[in-house]
């Protein structure tokens, strides 16, 4: 099996005055809404939609007990935008040792990249992991939301990113095996609303 060189950046904010907020899309309908019932359905569904085309694969094995108890821990949180009342993509967080909170998946269903939801959808994403302590008193207040992207996301991951207000802190290089992006199916990057 080949393999290929893979760049991962991590970047992160230290202050919510570190982030700069995209407006929103001019003239869509287009709502931020958290997913407060913890759902390994629509989770799994948003991930498989989200990342099939960019080769995420990590949780595609995952039981639907392993979805559950993810989703159920306190303060991991998955909001979701969604375009006239079609999920375009989604945010999910997780809360980490010492106030730390990890964006560990952000990012847009095909069809709805290119729209300009991407910077809104970030920036009020970034926004909630700030207040997460407010949602959950058992958690302490963030004192850093971070992230990490790397070559194999889309084109445009990093440039929103650094326009967010997030800092590079951390780049490796590993060699990862070549594998086929699993979906959802062909042509699904083609269509348009």
């Amino acid at each position: 099996m080949s393999s290929s060189p893979v760049t991962t950046w991590s970047l992160e904010q230290t202050s919510p005055s570190d982030l700069l907020p995209a407006a929103a899309p001019d003239g869509d309908d287009v709502r931020i809404v958290r997913a407060e019932v913890p759902s390994p359905e629509f989770s799994r569904f948003l991930y498989a939609s989200v990342g099939g085309d960019i080769r995420w694969i990590d949780r595609l094995s995952w039981s639907y007990e392993r979805w559950q108890e993810h989703l159920g821990r306190p303060g991991v949180e998955t909001w979701v935008a969604y375009d006239r009342g079609t999920p375009a993509g989604y945010v999910e967080m997780e809360p980490q040792d010492d106030g730390a909170v990890e964006i560990v998946y952000f990012g847009l269903i095909p069809a709805f990249r290119g729209r300009r939801i991407g910077g809104h959808l970030l920036s009020y994403g970034t926004a909630r992991a700030w207040d997460l302590g407010e949602r959950w008193p058992e958690l302490p207040p963030t004192k850093r939301v971070w992230l990490h992207t790397c070559t194999l996301d889309g084109e445009h991951a990093m440039g929103n990113y650094l326009r967010r207000g997030f800092t590079l802190f951390d780049t490796k290089v590993t060699e990862e095996a070549d594998a086929p992006a699993p979906g959802p199916w062909p042509g699904a990057a083609a269509s348009t609303p």
